[in-house]
């Protein structure tokens, strides 16, 4: 195998990795992923085919762009998202807590029926200080780099 194929493998297992971590999260270990969460998933998801298709047909040198863009996105999410962990920044209004200050009784008592059960601005879980959304986005900067690394090598 070739040292770009070995490449385009790394990035695309990689991303195969964190998808099943992600599941085992959920289903194993019982942590119900938020809707920022889910986000994060489809780029991964679509970095796999990538990957596929990278590897099937080499011929096409612009697919680990693709890779590295799909590695970016989610990155870019988990950045976001993490943020919104840390309070940094709101995060959309379908999946947090908000500002309630000004709600009539009747409008909070609309919200809290209407709150999804995970809130993307709550950290679940977390190693070294770091949250998955965190650890998401510092592996998928990784990522992106390997796919960049990919599509450089002859």
């Amino acid at each position: 195998m070739t040292t770009k194929r070995n490449l385009i493998a790394l990035a695309a297992g990689g991303s195969a990795l964190l998808l099943l971590g992600a599941w085992a999260f959920q289903y194993i270990g019982g942590l119900a992923p938020c809707k920022m969460c889910i986000w994060q998933r489809y780029p991964h998801g679509a970095a796999l085919v990538i990957g596929v298709l990278a590897l099937a047909l080499p011929g096409l040198r612009i697919l680990p762009i693709f890779g590295a863009l799909a590695a970016l996105i989610t990155a870019g999410i988990g950045v976001f998202h993490a943020g919104v962990e840390q309070k940094w920044w709101e995060g959309p209004s379908s999946c947090t807590s908000g500002d309630i200050s000004g709600l009539s009784a009747e409008e909070l008592m609309n919200q809290i029926m209407s709150a999804p059960l995970v809130r993307c601005d709550e950290i679940p879980w977390e190693m070294l200080g770091v949250s998955m959304a965190g650890w998401n986005a510092i592996v998928s900067f990784g990522l992106a780099l390997i796919w960049i690394a990919a599509w450089r090598a002859r």
